[in-house]
Protein backbone atom coordinates (compact mmCIF):
# COMPACT_ATOMS: atom_id res chain seq x y z
CA UNK A 1 0.00 0.00 0.00
CA UNK A 2 1.36 3.34 -1.02
CA UNK A 3 2.17 5.70 1.63
CA UNK A 4 0.80 9.19 1.21
CA UNK A 5 2.66 12.07 2.46
CA UNK A 6 2.19 16.01 3.45
CA UNK A 7 -0.52 17.52 5.83
CA UNK A 8 -3.29 15.27 5.76
CA UNK A 9 -0.92 12.30 5.02
CA UNK A 10 -1.48 10.69 8.97
CA UNK A 11 -5.31 10.62 7.83
CA UNK A 12 -5.14 9.03 4.71
CA UNK A 13 -2.45 6.53 5.96
CA UNK A 14 -4.58 5.70 9.18
CA UNK A 15 -6.92 2.36 8.33
CA UNK A 16 -9.71 3.63 6.57
CA UNK A 17 -12.59 1.22 8.32
CA UNK A 18 -10.95 2.29 11.63
CA UNK A 19 -11.60 6.20 10.62
CA UNK A 20 -15.18 5.33 9.56
CA UNK A 21 -15.79 3.68 13.22
CA UNK A 22 -14.37 6.62 14.81
CA UNK A 23 -17.13 8.60 12.92
CA UNK A 24 -19.38 6.42 13.77
CA UNK A 25 -18.79 6.78 17.84
CA UNK A 26 -18.31 10.12 17.79
CA UNK A 27 -21.22 11.11 15.70
CA UNK A 28 -23.40 9.20 18.19
CA UNK A 29 -21.78 10.99 21.56
CA UNK A 30 -21.75 14.20 19.98
CA UNK A 31 -25.97 13.35 19.27
CA UNK A 32 -26.28 12.14 22.54
CA UNK A 33 -24.76 15.18 24.07
CA UNK A 34 -26.32 17.91 21.50
CA UNK A 35 -29.71 15.70 22.00
CA UNK A 36 -29.85 16.14 25.72
CA UNK A 37 -28.85 19.83 25.94
CA UNK A 38 -29.58 22.11 23.67
CA UNK A 39 -33.12 22.08 22.03
CA UNK A 40 -35.44 23.38 19.66
CA UNK A 41 -34.20 25.83 17.09
CA UNK A 42 -30.91 26.19 18.77
CA UNK A 43 -30.04 22.49 18.33
CA UNK A 44 -31.56 22.40 14.61
CA UNK A 45 -29.43 25.06 14.46
CA UNK A 46 -26.42 23.31 14.95
CA UNK A 47 -27.07 20.08 13.62
CA UNK A 48 -27.52 21.98 10.41
CA UNK A 49 -23.69 22.50 10.02
CA UNK A 50 -23.35 18.44 10.72
CA UNK A 51 -25.95 17.45 8.46
CA UNK A 52 -24.11 20.02 5.92
CA UNK A 53 -21.10 17.39 6.18
CA UNK A 54 -23.02 14.17 6.15
CA UNK A 55 -24.92 15.26 2.89
CA UNK A 56 -22.22 16.03 1.09
CA UNK A 57 -20.99 12.11 1.58
CA UNK A 58 -24.88 10.87 0.32
CA UNK A 59 -24.38 13.24 -2.36
CA UNK A 60 -21.05 11.87 -3.53
CA UNK A 61 -22.73 8.58 -3.48
CA UNK A 62 -25.51 9.49 -5.34
CA UNK A 63 -23.82 11.65 -7.93
CA UNK A 64 -21.97 7.98 -9.38
CA UNK A 65 -24.82 5.79 -8.45
CA UNK A 66 -26.45 5.74 -12.14
CA UNK A 67 -23.10 5.67 -14.08
CA UNK A 68 -22.47 2.54 -12.02
CA UNK A 69 -25.20 0.91 -12.29
CA UNK A 70 -25.54 1.33 -16.08
CA UNK A 71 -22.19 0.60 -16.92
CA UNK A 72 -21.79 -2.34 -14.91
CA UNK A 73 -25.22 -4.01 -15.42
CA UNK A 74 -24.62 -3.53 -19.17
CA UNK A 75 -20.88 -5.20 -19.04
CA UNK A 76 -21.65 -7.51 -16.64
CA UNK A 77 -24.80 -8.71 -18.94
CA UNK A 78 -22.97 -8.53 -22.04
CA UNK A 79 -19.64 -10.09 -21.02
CA UNK A 80 -21.28 -13.39 -20.35
CA UNK A 81 -23.50 -15.70 -22.98
CA UNK A 82 -26.96 -15.46 -22.66
CA UNK A 83 -27.17 -19.10 -21.21
CA UNK A 84 -24.74 -18.50 -18.43
CA UNK A 85 -26.46 -15.05 -17.61
CA UNK A 86 -29.79 -16.99 -17.43
CA UNK A 87 -28.17 -19.91 -15.13
CA UNK A 88 -26.69 -17.11 -12.93
CA UNK A 89 -29.51 -14.54 -13.07
CA UNK A 90 -32.37 -17.32 -11.89
CA UNK A 91 -29.95 -18.99 -8.76
CA UNK A 92 -29.84 -15.07 -8.36
CA UNK A 93 -33.24 -13.96 -8.09
CA UNK A 94 -34.32 -17.24 -6.31
CA UNK A 95 -32.07 -16.64 -3.36
CA UNK A 96 -33.34 -13.48 -2.89
CA UNK A 97 -36.98 -13.32 -2.88
CA UNK A 98 -36.28 -16.65 -0.71
CA UNK A 99 -34.23 -14.59 1.84
CA UNK A 100 -36.65 -12.01 1.89
CA UNK A 101 -39.74 -14.39 2.60
CA UNK A 102 -38.06 -15.82 5.18
CA UNK A 103 -36.89 -12.37 6.69
CA UNK A 104 -40.78 -11.76 7.12
CA UNK A 105 -41.59 -14.48 8.92
CA UNK A 106 -38.73 -13.94 10.79
CA UNK A 107 -39.89 -10.73 11.75
CA UNK A 108 -43.45 -11.52 12.77
CA UNK A 109 -42.16 -13.61 14.67
CA UNK A 110 -39.85 -11.44 16.70
CA UNK A 111 -43.44 -9.58 17.04
CA UNK A 112 -44.96 -12.04 18.64
CA UNK A 113 -42.50 -12.46 20.96
CA UNK A 114 -42.13 -9.12 21.61
CA UNK A 115 -45.70 -7.60 21.72
CA UNK A 116 -44.88 -4.28 21.29
CA UNK A 117 -48.34 -2.22 22.13
CA UNK A 118 -48.85 1.36 22.84
CA UNK A 119 -52.13 2.89 24.35
CA UNK A 120 -52.67 6.09 22.69
CA UNK A 121 -55.91 8.17 21.02
CA UNK A 122 -56.41 9.01 17.55
CA UNK A 123 -54.36 11.67 16.07
CA UNK A 124 -56.04 14.81 15.74
CA UNK A 125 -52.95 17.57 14.91
CA UNK A 126 -50.16 14.84 13.59
CA UNK A 127 -49.41 14.91 9.57
CA UNK A 128 -49.66 11.33 8.53
CA UNK A 129 -48.27 10.16 4.78
CA UNK A 130 -51.53 8.92 3.61
CA UNK A 131 -51.21 5.11 2.17
CA UNK A 132 -50.02 4.11 -1.62
CA UNK A 133 -52.91 2.57 -3.11
CA UNK A 134 -50.87 1.34 -5.95
CA UNK A 135 -51.64 -2.01 -6.62
CA UNK A 136 -48.23 -4.46 -6.86
CA UNK A 137 -49.27 -5.12 -10.47
CA UNK A 138 -48.84 -1.47 -11.44
CA UNK A 139 -45.63 -1.93 -9.64
CA UNK A 140 -44.57 -4.67 -11.31
CA UNK A 141 -45.57 -2.86 -14.68
CA UNK A 142 -44.12 0.23 -13.71
CA UNK A 143 -40.33 -1.82 -13.89
CA UNK A 144 -40.71 -1.49 -17.97
CA UNK A 145 -39.52 2.04 -18.71
CA UNK A 146 -41.50 4.07 -21.05
CA UNK A 147 -39.35 6.59 -21.23
CA UNK A 148 -35.67 5.67 -20.44
CA UNK A 149 -34.24 8.91 -20.63
CA UNK A 150 -37.12 10.04 -18.23
CA UNK A 151 -36.47 7.35 -16.13
CA UNK A 152 -32.69 8.56 -15.59
CA UNK A 153 -33.71 11.71 -14.97
CA UNK A 154 -36.02 11.04 -12.29
CA UNK A 155 -33.44 8.22 -10.85
CA UNK A 156 -36.06 5.70 -11.33
CA UNK A 157 -34.11 3.31 -10.48
CA UNK A 158 -35.85 0.08 -10.99
CA UNK A 159 -36.90 0.92 -14.75
CA UNK A 160 -32.80 1.86 -15.60
CA UNK A 161 -32.07 -1.50 -14.26
CA UNK A 162 -34.48 -3.09 -16.50
CA UNK A 163 -33.30 -1.28 -19.22
CA UNK A 164 -29.64 -1.70 -18.98
CA UNK A 165 -29.90 -5.25 -18.65
CA UNK A 166 -32.19 -5.90 -21.61
CA UNK A 167 -29.54 -3.98 -23.44
CA UNK A 168 -26.50 -5.82 -22.18
CA UNK A 169 -28.32 -8.84 -23.24
CA UNK A 170 -28.55 -7.40 -26.48
CA UNK A 171 -25.08 -6.16 -26.75
CA UNK A 172 -23.98 -9.94 -25.71
CA UNK A 173 -25.79 -11.51 -29.03
CA UNK A 174 -24.07 -8.91 -31.06
CA UNK A 175 -20.56 -9.44 -29.35
CA UNK A 176 -21.05 -13.68 -30.60
CA UNK A 177 -22.45 -12.40 -34.10
CA UNK A 178 -20.69 -14.14 -37.10
CA UNK A 179 -20.30 -10.94 -38.92
CA UNK A 180 -17.17 -9.09 -38.11
CA UNK A 181 -18.89 -5.29 -38.68
CA UNK A 182 -21.77 -6.11 -36.48
CA UNK A 183 -19.26 -7.70 -33.84
CA UNK A 184 -16.91 -4.93 -33.95
CA UNK A 185 -19.41 -2.21 -33.28
CA UNK A 186 -20.29 -4.29 -30.43
CA UNK A 187 -16.91 -4.71 -29.18
CA UNK A 188 -16.72 -1.16 -29.48
CA UNK A 189 -19.68 -0.43 -27.33
CA UNK A 190 -18.84 -2.86 -24.91
CA UNK A 191 -15.26 -0.89 -24.40
CA UNK A 192 -16.79 1.84 -23.78
CA UNK A 193 -19.04 0.96 -21.05
CA UNK A 194 -16.24 -1.20 -19.57
CA UNK A 195 -14.29 2.10 -19.50
CA UNK A 196 -17.05 4.21 -17.75
CA UNK A 197 -17.08 1.34 -14.83
CA UNK A 198 -13.75 1.78 -14.40
CA UNK A 199 -13.58 5.61 -14.23
CA UNK A 200 -16.32 5.25 -11.39
CA UNK A 201 -14.76 3.10 -9.56
CA UNK A 202 -11.32 5.19 -9.31
CA UNK A 203 -14.18 7.82 -8.40
CA UNK A 204 -15.42 5.68 -5.40
CA UNK A 205 -11.94 5.42 -4.21
CA UNK A 206 -11.73 8.92 -3.45
CA UNK A 207 -15.35 9.52 -2.57
CA UNK A 208 -14.28 6.65 0.28
CA UNK A 209 -11.53 8.71 1.75
CA UNK A 210 -14.75 11.17 2.89
CA UNK A 211 -16.46 8.70 4.01
CA UNK A 212 -15.52 8.50 7.77
CA UNK A 213 -16.46 12.93 7.84
CA UNK A 214 -19.68 12.40 6.26
CA UNK A 215 -19.96 9.06 8.61
CA UNK A 216 -19.63 11.83 11.63
CA UNK A 217 -22.35 14.29 10.09
CA UNK A 218 -25.05 11.50 9.23
CA UNK A 219 -24.97 10.28 13.17
CA UNK A 220 -24.74 12.77 14.61
CA UNK A 221 -28.38 14.15 13.37
CA UNK A 222 -29.86 10.68 13.85
CA UNK A 223 -29.03 10.55 17.13
CA UNK A 224 -29.53 13.83 18.60
CA UNK A 225 -33.01 13.44 17.39
CA UNK A 226 -34.16 10.34 17.74
CA UNK A 227 -31.82 8.72 20.07
CA UNK A 228 -33.05 10.44 23.84
CA UNK A 229 -36.22 9.38 22.49
CA UNK A 230 -36.11 5.94 21.94
CA UNK A 231 -37.39 4.77 25.52
CA UNK A 232 -40.46 2.15 26.41
CA UNK A 233 -42.21 0.99 23.54
CA UNK A 234 -40.28 2.57 21.00
CA UNK A 235 -36.97 0.76 22.48
CA UNK A 236 -38.87 -2.56 22.54
CA UNK A 237 -39.57 -1.92 18.42
CA UNK A 238 -36.15 -1.06 18.13
CA UNK A 239 -34.75 -4.26 19.85
CA UNK A 240 -37.14 -6.66 18.08
CA UNK A 241 -35.81 -5.29 14.62
CA UNK A 242 -32.30 -5.57 15.54
CA UNK A 243 -32.73 -9.28 17.27
CA UNK A 244 -33.80 -10.24 14.60
CA UNK A 245 -31.83 -8.44 12.04
CA UNK A 246 -29.04 -10.46 14.30
CA UNK A 247 -31.20 -13.57 14.11
CA UNK A 248 -30.85 -13.54 10.22
CA UNK A 249 -27.29 -12.73 9.59
CA UNK A 250 -26.22 -15.74 11.87
CA UNK A 251 -28.75 -18.19 10.43
CA UNK A 252 -29.86 -17.30 7.33
CA UNK A 253 -26.21 -16.06 6.09
CA UNK A 254 -23.24 -16.73 8.06
CA UNK A 255 -24.50 -20.45 9.15
CA UNK A 256 -26.83 -21.55 6.22
CA UNK A 257 -25.34 -19.66 3.04
CA UNK A 258 -21.96 -19.02 3.84
CA UNK A 259 -20.74 -21.91 5.91
CA UNK A 260 -23.29 -24.83 5.06
CA UNK A 261 -24.13 -24.01 1.06
CA UNK A 262 -21.24 -22.02 0.16
CA UNK A 263 -18.81 -23.66 1.91
CA UNK A 264 -16.72 -20.64 2.15
CA UNK A 265 -14.78 -19.35 5.41
CA UNK A 266 -17.22 -17.19 7.52
CA UNK A 267 -14.45 -14.61 8.78
CA UNK A 268 -12.93 -14.78 5.26
CA UNK A 269 -16.21 -13.34 4.30
CA UNK A 270 -16.54 -10.30 7.10
CA UNK A 271 -13.24 -8.79 6.55
CA UNK A 272 -14.38 -7.47 3.37
CA UNK A 273 -18.21 -7.38 3.83
CA UNK A 274 -18.07 -5.27 6.99
CA UNK A 275 -17.16 -2.18 4.87
CA UNK A 276 -20.13 -1.96 3.09
CA UNK A 277 -22.36 -3.00 6.30
CA UNK A 278 -21.05 0.51 7.88
CA UNK A 279 -21.59 2.28 4.96
CA UNK A 280 -25.54 1.13 4.64
CA UNK A 281 -25.48 1.69 8.40
CA UNK A 282 -24.92 5.27 8.40
CA UNK A 283 -25.97 6.24 4.87
CA UNK A 284 -29.22 4.32 4.92
CA UNK A 285 -28.80 4.03 0.89
CA UNK A 286 -28.32 0.08 -0.89
CA UNK A 287 -28.13 1.97 -4.08
CA UNK A 288 -25.53 4.72 -2.14
CA UNK A 289 -23.81 1.98 -0.77
CA UNK A 290 -23.48 -0.10 -4.24
CA UNK A 291 -19.83 1.40 -5.07
CA UNK A 292 -18.72 0.03 -1.60
CA UNK A 293 -20.35 -3.23 -2.16
CA UNK A 294 -19.08 -3.59 -5.52
CA UNK A 295 -15.47 -3.24 -4.33
CA UNK A 296 -16.02 -5.74 -1.69
CA UNK A 297 -17.07 -8.76 -4.44
CA UNK A 298 -14.07 -7.48 -6.01
CA UNK A 299 -11.74 -8.15 -2.97
CA UNK A 300 -14.07 -11.29 -2.05
CA UNK A 301 -12.74 -13.03 -5.59
CA UNK A 302 -16.24 -12.38 -7.57
CA UNK A 303 -15.67 -12.24 -11.40
CA UNK A 304 -17.66 -8.77 -12.91
CA UNK A 305 -19.90 -11.06 -14.55
CA UNK A 306 -21.83 -11.95 -11.74
CA UNK A 307 -21.10 -8.77 -9.05
CA UNK A 308 -21.73 -6.22 -12.12
CA UNK A 309 -25.31 -8.37 -12.34
CA UNK A 310 -26.60 -9.34 -9.41
CA UNK A 311 -25.56 -6.51 -6.73
CA UNK A 312 -26.99 -3.29 -8.97
CA UNK A 313 -30.38 -5.72 -8.88
CA UNK A 314 -29.91 -6.84 -5.13
CA UNK A 315 -29.46 -2.80 -4.34
CA UNK A 316 -33.45 -2.90 -5.60
CA UNK A 317 -34.97 -6.01 -5.06
CA UNK A 318 -33.17 -7.88 -2.06
CA UNK A 319 -34.87 -6.35 0.75
CA UNK A 320 -34.11 -8.71 3.71
CA UNK A 321 -33.85 -5.88 6.30
CA UNK A 322 -37.16 -4.54 5.16
CA UNK A 323 -38.81 -7.51 5.15
CA UNK A 324 -38.07 -7.96 9.11
CA UNK A 325 -39.23 -4.61 9.34
CA UNK A 326 -42.34 -4.71 7.98
CA UNK A 327 -42.95 -7.58 9.95
CA UNK A 328 -42.23 -6.37 13.58
CA UNK A 329 -43.85 -2.66 12.52
CA UNK A 330 -47.28 -4.60 11.54
CA UNK A 331 -47.54 -6.54 14.58
CA UNK A 332 -47.00 -3.15 16.56
CA UNK A 333 -49.61 -1.52 14.71
CA UNK A 334 -52.03 -4.15 14.70
CA UNK A 335 -51.73 -4.81 18.25
CA UNK A 336 -51.94 -1.03 18.85
CA UNK A 337 -55.06 -0.74 17.01
CA UNK A 338 -56.89 -4.17 16.87
CA UNK A 339 -55.35 -5.36 20.46
CA UNK A 340 -54.60 -8.40 18.86
CA UNK A 341 -52.42 -9.56 16.16
CA UNK A 342 -52.63 -11.36 13.01
CA UNK A 343 -54.18 -14.89 11.85
CA UNK A 344 -52.79 -17.33 9.50
CA UNK A 345 -54.37 -16.34 6.78
CA UNK A 346 -53.15 -12.78 7.43
CA UNK A 347 -49.45 -13.97 8.03
CA UNK A 348 -49.61 -15.42 4.51
CA UNK A 349 -50.83 -11.90 2.95
CA UNK A 350 -48.26 -10.39 4.46
CA UNK A 351 -45.41 -12.53 3.66
CA UNK A 352 -46.67 -12.61 0.21
CA UNK A 353 -47.19 -8.52 -0.35
CA UNK A 354 -43.77 -7.69 1.28
CA UNK A 355 -42.39 -10.26 -0.69
CA UNK A 356 -43.73 -8.76 -3.98
CA UNK A 357 -43.46 -5.23 -2.83
CA UNK A 358 -39.46 -5.68 -2.01
CA UNK A 359 -38.98 -6.05 -6.09
CA UNK A 360 -40.56 -2.39 -6.63
CA UNK A 361 -38.60 -0.73 -3.87
CA UNK A 362 -35.83 1.26 -4.67
CA UNK A 363 -33.26 1.33 -2.59
CA UNK A 364 -33.17 4.41 -0.78
CA UNK A 365 -33.52 5.84 2.59
CA UNK A 366 -37.12 5.02 4.37
CA UNK A 367 -38.16 3.16 1.22
CA UNK A 368 -39.41 0.43 3.94
CA UNK A 369 -41.90 3.31 5.41
CA UNK A 370 -43.56 2.98 2.34
CA UNK A 371 -43.68 -0.93 1.69
CA UNK A 372 -45.44 -0.61 5.18
CA UNK A 373 -48.28 1.22 3.83
CA UNK A 374 -48.60 -1.09 1.24
CA UNK A 375 -48.29 -4.61 3.59
CA UNK A 376 -50.98 -2.89 5.58
CA UNK A 377 -53.48 -1.71 3.12
CA UNK A 378 -53.26 -5.58 1.88
CA UNK A 379 -54.52 -6.59 5.16
CA UNK A 380 -57.50 -4.18 5.75
CA UNK A 381 -55.38 -1.71 7.77
CA UNK A 382 -55.53 0.82 6.09
CA UNK A 383 -53.32 4.35 7.12
CA UNK A 384 -55.98 6.95 6.95
CA UNK A 385 -55.20 10.28 8.87
CA UNK A 386 -57.15 10.98 12.70
CA UNK A 387 -57.07 6.97 13.23
CA UNK A 388 -54.87 5.16 16.04
CA UNK A 389 -53.60 3.36 13.01
CA UNK A 390 -51.94 6.57 11.91
CA UNK A 391 -51.00 7.35 15.42
CA UNK A 392 -48.96 4.23 15.50
CA UNK A 393 -47.40 4.47 11.77
CA UNK A 394 -46.00 8.05 13.04
CA UNK A 395 -44.38 6.37 16.03
CA UNK A 396 -43.26 4.11 13.51
CA UNK A 397 -41.56 6.98 11.47
CA UNK A 398 -40.25 8.89 14.48
CA UNK A 399 -37.84 6.21 14.65
CA UNK A 400 -38.01 4.98 11.06
CA UNK A 401 -34.12 6.56 10.72
CA UNK A 402 -32.90 4.26 13.62
CA UNK A 403 -34.37 0.97 12.40
CA UNK A 404 -33.16 1.86 8.50
CA UNK A 405 -30.19 2.00 9.66
CA UNK A 406 -29.65 -1.79 10.72
CA UNK A 407 -32.49 -2.82 7.42
CA UNK A 408 -30.22 -1.12 5.12
CA UNK A 409 -27.17 -3.21 6.50
CA UNK A 410 -28.53 -6.57 6.40
CA UNK A 411 -29.85 -5.30 3.08
CA UNK A 412 -26.62 -4.69 1.19
CA UNK A 413 -24.86 -8.05 3.02
CA UNK A 414 -27.74 -10.21 1.70
CA UNK A 415 -26.69 -8.48 -1.52
CA UNK A 416 -23.36 -9.65 -1.13
CA UNK A 417 -24.13 -12.91 0.26
CA UNK A 418 -26.12 -13.94 -2.26
CA UNK A 419 -23.73 -12.68 -4.96
CA UNK A 420 -20.62 -14.41 -3.28
CA UNK A 421 -22.31 -17.79 -2.59
CA UNK A 422 -23.68 -18.07 -6.45
CA UNK A 423 -20.16 -17.54 -8.00
CA UNK A 424 -18.98 -19.92 -5.75
CA UNK A 425 -21.09 -22.28 -6.91
CA UNK A 426 -21.22 -21.09 -10.31
CA UNK A 427 -17.52 -21.42 -10.30
CA UNK A 428 -17.26 -17.40 -11.42
CA UNK A 429 -14.88 -16.57 -8.48
CA UNK A 430 -11.08 -16.28 -8.00
CA UNK A 431 -10.81 -18.76 -5.16
CA UNK A 432 -6.77 -17.62 -4.64
CA UNK A 433 -8.82 -14.19 -3.33
CA UNK A 434 -11.60 -15.54 -1.50
CA UNK A 435 -9.84 -18.34 0.25
CA UNK A 436 -6.94 -15.72 1.07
Amino acid sequence: METKKGLLGWYFNFNLLYRIMIGLILGAVIGMVLGTTIEGEALQGVLSWFSFFGNIFVRLLNMIMLPLIISTLIVGASSVSPAQLGKVGIRIFFFYLATSAFAIGIGLAMGGIFRPQAEIAALTEEIVREATRTSIFDILLNIIPTNIVASIVNVQVLPVIFFSLVFGLALSYLRMSGDARIKNTADMIYSFFEGIAEIVMKMIKGVMQYAPIGVLGLITGVFATSGPRVVGVLGTIVIACFVAYTIHVVLVYAIFLIKMYGKINVRRFIRDAKNPFITAFVTRSSNGTLPVTIQAAENLGVKKDVYSFSLPLGATINMDGAAIYLGVAATFIALTTWGHGFNPSQIGIIILTATLASIGSAGIPGAGAIMLLMVLEAINLPIQSGTVAAGAYAMILGIDALLDMGRTALNVTGDLVVTTVVAKKMKMVDLSKLEN
